[in-house]
């Protein structure tokens, strides 16, 4: 099996992860108070999601990042296109800075931001998530997938976001195993659960999409497995995990293949099929 990419990340939260949670969901609460929809993206938003678990201490311990790093390299958001000139004002009212190159050339699509005395770096996308694959989440309030949970995005758009990269780092690997382990799996959306009859459906749709996500789902079994001889995952959780992803599995390989689907998967690996990019997103 293909090993797990350990890039070293560009930069890393100075701040303790208590105080990044107080820090990041103050902004989501300011933008609130403005009716914008801003929801934080990553692993900030499952640590939130497992905050009140056992798990927390499980993801402190695995040292995403590496051994004596911090747990968290910046801050993503996400919010609707149309209201990019309000999260600008936001973010300026909270004395960030923006990065004026990256914003001029990216700014249809994301904007970068830093705050000079914090030093927390923020990216803030839109709508979409475009990298290998894109995790669509509508285009402008009301009608789109980020009132679905607050202050973050939904549990199966977190996996869907860890899902697909073509070349899954050892820290997607590490957040979606904190995922999978303090949450289930169902086939529809329950509270506290990831929807995963969502993730099929967006899945049975792109062939290339569902490729790299069924293999980085092996990938998080790989790990998981090594993770037990090393010492730093009980047999019994990666059972459960094993059990989880599994769960998963199913739900996407009995969800039927659309059209566009099945015509894709006729050429298969033989032309490309997952996007060429640069990471910029590297929490």
């Amino acid at each position: 099996m293909e090993k797990l990419n350990v890039a070293e990340p560009a930069h890393f939260v100075s701040m303790d992860s208590e105080q990044f949670v107080k820090e990041a969901t103050a902004i989501v609460d300011n933008a609130q108070s403005r009716k914008i929809c801003l929801r934080i993206l990553g692993a900030l938003a499952i640590y939130i999601h497992s905050h009140d678990s056992e798990f927390i201490k499980l993801y402190l311990d695995l040292a995403r990042n590496g051994d004596g790093n911090p747990m968290f390299t910046d801050l993503d958001l996400i919010a609707y296109k149309k209201q990019s000139r309000d999260v600008t004002k936001l973010l300026q009212d909270l004395s960030f800075k923006a990065d004026n190159m990256v914003n001029w050339w990216f700014g249809d699509r994301m904007m970068v931001y830093e705050h000079p005395e914090s030093k927390l770096h923020v990216d803030v996308f839109f709508n979409n998530l475009e990298y290998s694959h894109d995790v669509r989440f509508g285009d402008k309030p009301g009608s789109g997938r980020l009132e679905l949970d607050y202050p973050t995005i939904t549990l199966e758009d977190l996996v869907l976001e860890k899902l697909q990269p073509h070349q899954m780092g050892r820290k997607d690997a590490v957040d979606l195993i904190i995922l999978f382990l303090a949450h289930q799996v169902r086939k529809q959306s329950e509270k506290d659960s990831i929807d995963g009859g969502y993730i099929a459906r967006i899945l049975s749709d792109d062939w290339g999409f569902w490729y790299d996500s069924t293999m980085n789902l092996g990938k998080v079994k790989s790990l998981s497995t090594d993770l037990v001889t090393q010492g730093k995952l009980a047999a019994s959780r990666s059972a459960t995990l094993v059990a989880t992803i599994d769960e998963l599995r199913k739900l996407i390989d009995i969800e039927p293949k659309t059209k566009n689907w099945n015509k894709r998967a006729k050429t298969g690996i033989n032309k490309p099929w997952y996007r060429q990019v640069e990471e910029l997103m590297s929490n």
